[in-house]
């Protein structure tokens, strides 16, 4: 199990963002969250089998292509999440 944040920036805020990464993880064994930040990047927290994980990251930004401008990740700790939210 690993986990991953993902603060991902460009137009990717008013684009359908949140839902679509929603909608994608129901796809894949991940759990977690999607987040506006107020600097308007994105911020997702992904756990789960490193290389599923890596699936789902790249379904999602295949799916929001036009919008990512780039992505800084980082290692997260490992959380209790209950499948894969929308937060505000």
């Amino acid at each position: 199990m690993s986990a991953r944040k993902i603060h991902y920036f460009g137009r990717v805020q008013g684009v359908g963002f949140r839902y679509t990464a929603r909608d994608v993880a129901a796809g894949f064994a991940v759990a977690g969250y999607v987040r506006n930040l107020d600097n308007g990047e994105v911020e997702l927290v992904a756990q789960g089998a490193a290389a599923e994980i890596e699936r789902f990251l790249k379904a999602l930004e295949e799916r929001m292509r036009g919008y990512i401008e780039g992505r800084r990740d980082t290692d997260e700790a490992l959380s209790e999440f209950h499948g894969f939210e929308i937060r505000s």
